[in-house]
């Protein structure tokens, strides 16, 4: 698999790429990584030991994923609080409610079923910096003391934690959703219990599609990544709006009542327009992708709203909103942090706020989010290239001459792949036709100049 660690954590085809050894063995390497790093409070644990929060979504691979993981963390001297299937979000936000040492959560976010994935989660439920991850695979399969008798960690589940989370979600909004109709699709994943409940309690009328997890459909022709089947019912049955999660519910999008797609830049500008009348934006200032919409910087500098642009890649988001202070941003996918409440992304949480400025407004979703135009976007995946090659005077040329004739109306980004051998175009401009026939162009001098 090369370097184990992607850009969130370990993912693989569980059982052949992802196996129960390799679960293991990574559990047991971050237990030592993590220990050694004075990551663990030796005060929280029963005798003094250390304790961490599993949790996962419900694919049939994570149930034998969870029980290596979980051998590993108690072989290692870890006591384990075993939360069952929960969004990413909740282990995070529990990680800390709990006073955990850290976290792991088994999911593939938004991959299908067959995929499954490891993420571990320091004390206060923030995801391991590089330098910890590179540390975690260089001790995989080293030697150690096993701890016996009563130092090795002891496991309880605490199913019942999931409560604690809707709670917080619901601590974080004022006003009530009463009048507002929603229909929810959970992609048959991690959410399909406190999502519902969680809108319930806060007064909206709710119907559920992808709430019947059966281990193998969770992202199956529903969820953020497949929109069709939720437009449909949003239309059909009249709601106000709907909501999407992905699988592991730590991003969302959602659909207005017409059926137009409501994507995370949009969803970030209507939440920041209204942060920033309420003067809750931190510094006036969104943190943003380099992917986001040019839209949506156009509509932020309106509004008087400044925009940070980081790599792509919520993790680079959060890094950037850290160092700043800032308490809003995230990319174009769904992935929103509002670090005033969390950690990480949160489906649960964002759909909630955003359906709060929606009730408090009395305003439509569409009509909301036209406080910014999403400029036609088209990206090219070019594949089989060097990568390398990204910046070679040919293309640079090209890019120059692009980005020329765009003027301020659209922009071109050019951006290896990190782990493939492929080169992404991306291009905005003002129509569809001419941002498609632009990025055709850099494609084809991709493909001549970068091999």
């Amino acid at each position: 698999m090369g370097r184990l660690f992607g850009t969130d954590g370990v993912r693989g085809v569980a059982g052949r790429d992802l196996t129960a050894e390799l679960a293991m063995d990574l559990s047991v390497a971050a237990a030592h990584a993590l220990g050694d790093a004075g990551a663990f409070n030796a005060s929280v644990g029963r005798r003094g030991r250390p304790v961490a929060v599993v949790g996962r979504d419900p694919r049939a691979s994570g149930e034998f994923l969870e029980a290596a993981v979980v051998a590993g963390l108690a072989s290692s001297g870890v006591d384990v609080l075993r939360l069952g299937v929960l969004p990413t979000p909740a282990v995070a936000y529990l990680t800390t409610a709990l006073g955990a040492d850290m976290g792991v959560m088994i999911s593939a976010s938004h991959n299908p079923a067959p995929d499954n994935g490891i993420k571990f989660l320091t004390r206060g439920g923030y995801k391991l910096p590089d330098a910890v991850e590179n540390e975690i695979e260089e001790r995989l399969g080293e030697k150690w003391d096993r701890p016996v008798g009563a130092e090795v960690g002891r496991v309880r589940e605490a199913y019942g934690e999931a409560d604690r989370y809707v709670s917080h979600l619901l601590s974080t909004v004022s006003g009530r959703l009463d009048g507002l109709n929603v229909v929810l699709d959970c992609a048959h994943g991690a959410a399909h219990v406190v999502a519902p409940e969680a809108l319930r309690r806060a007064g909206a009328t709710v119907e559920t599609i992808g709430t019947r997890p059966d281990g193998l459909n969770i992202n199956a022709g529903c969820g953020s990544t497949h929109l069709d089947k939720l437009q449909q019912v949003v239309i059909s049955r009249g709601a106000d709006l709907g909501i999407a999660y992905d699988g592991d519910a730590d991003r969302c999008l959602a659909v207005s009542h017409t059926g137009e797609v409501v994507d995370g830049d949009q969803i970030m500008a209507i939440l920041a327009t209204s942060m920033h009348a309420e003067g809750k934006l931190v510094g006036d200032t969104v943190v943003a992708t380099v992917m986001s919409n040019l839209g949506f910087k156009i509509a932020m500098r309106n509004a008087g709203i400044d925009v940070i642009e980081t790599a792509v890649g919520d993790r680079y988001v959060l890094e950037a909103m850290r160092a700043g202070g800032y308490n809003l941003g995230g990319e174009q996918s769904g992935h929103v942090l509002l670090l005033d409440h969390a950690t990480t992304g949160d489906g649960l949480l964002t759909s909630l706020h955003l359906l709060s400025v929606v009730a408090r407004e009395g305003r439509p979703l569409a009509e909301l989010a036209s406080v910014m135009t999403r400029l036609p976007q088209i990206l090219v995946n070019v594949k089989d290239v060097d990568r390398a090659k990204a910046s070679v005077p040919e293309l640079s040329a090209a890019v120059a001459a692009v980005e020329l004739e765009l003027g301020e109306t659209g922009r071109v980004l050019i951006r290896p792949s990190g782990t493939e051998p492929m080169i992404r175009v991306m291009v905005e401009a003002s129509s569809a036709e001419q941002a498609e026939r632009m990025a055709g162009h850099l494609a084809e001098v991709v493909r001549t100049a970068c091999v």
